[in-house]
């Protein structure tokens, strides 16, 4: 599984040109699913989502997490994350996994992150076509893959 986590003043997911789901300070995270991903992928990435330390502290140093801030989580389900694009100018989607996965540990990775903040993880929809806004503070953005842990 990869995750993008990107530190945000504010996002929001629009479908059909309504506002479906809507955070303040905190994180949009994109979160894309492999063939070969199980739950242990989703519960390490929750982790380090919950408590990776990008928020400023009193100092200006980037030393608190999401949980410490009381900051809020938008996750949105991104196939394009697996894209591999070794061969030629098109994107192949080959180790994306199918919906069967990805729902399920898009759904897991959710709840753990909603039990480690202690809030509601604000999501897109699986397989909606999804105009995803937001503001970017820094910008702060981390890519996290629990294939390559470094």
């Amino acid at each position: 599984m990869r995750i993008v986590i990107q530190r945000v003043r504010r996002s929001s997911v629009t479908i059909k040109g309504e506002i479906h789901s809507q955070i303040g300070e905190g994180l949009m995270v994109l979160v894309g699913v492999a063939v070969g991903d199980d739950t242990s992928d989703a519960e390490w990435l929750a982790q380090k989502t919950v408590n990776m330390r990008i928020f400023n502290d009193e100092n200006g140093v980037m030393n608190r997490s999401v949980a410490e801030v009381g900051g809020e989580v938008l996750a949105v389900s991104q196939f394009t994350l697996n894209a591999s694009t070794k061969k030629g100018n098109r994107p192949s989607y080959i180790h994306a996994a199918g919906h069967e996965l990805t729902i399920p540990l898009y759904e897991h990775y959710c709840s753990v992150v909603s039990d480690l903040l202690g809030r509601e993880v604000k999501k897109g929809v699986f397989g909606a076509d999804m105009q995803v806004e937001l503001i970017n503070d820094g910008p702060i953005t981390i890519l996290v893959d629990s294939k390559i842990k470094y």
